[in-house]
């Protein structure tokens, strides 16, 4: 199986060992993105709406270096530090995506870095 990665300068870069993207066979697996700017600020701090925002336009501009875009997204796990923001993610991301929808898992976590609030991740086709 061929596999290469992805590296978008429009989305941080990532803040482990690990990369933006992989690329394996027909699918692209993007890591779970964070809203932060490009010198790694949280960006919308306690506004959830906002958070969501960030996080799928790096998630967009992954997604394009790679050649794909977000109506190729087939599934996307969403985590979330207050369930409370459900509603205000929800919102925005029904403005990123078009039906048919992506498959959809939103897990409630107790917290991410830096008061993030949101952190998503998607499988596209490549």
């Amino acid at each position: 199986m061929i596999r290469d990665t992805i590296l978008s300068p429009d989305a941080p870069k990532p803040l482990g060992p690990y990369s933006q993207a992989v690329r394996a066979g027909g699918l692209l697996f993007v890591a779970g993105q964070l809203p932060l700017d490009d010198k790694g600020v949280l960006v919308g701090e306690n506004d959830a709406a906002q958070q969501t925002e960030t996080v799928l336009a790096h998630m967009a501009a992954i997604l394009r270096e790679a050649g794909s875009s977000m109506d190729k997204v087939v599934k996307t796990t969403v985590f979330l530090t207050n369930l409370d923001d459900f509603e205000a993610m929800n919102d925005v991301y029904a403005r990123h995506f078009s039906a048919p929808f992506p498959a959809r898992s939103t897990v409630g976590i107790s917290r991410l870095p830096k008061g993030m609030l949101i952190e998503i991740e998607c499988i596209a086709l490549a």
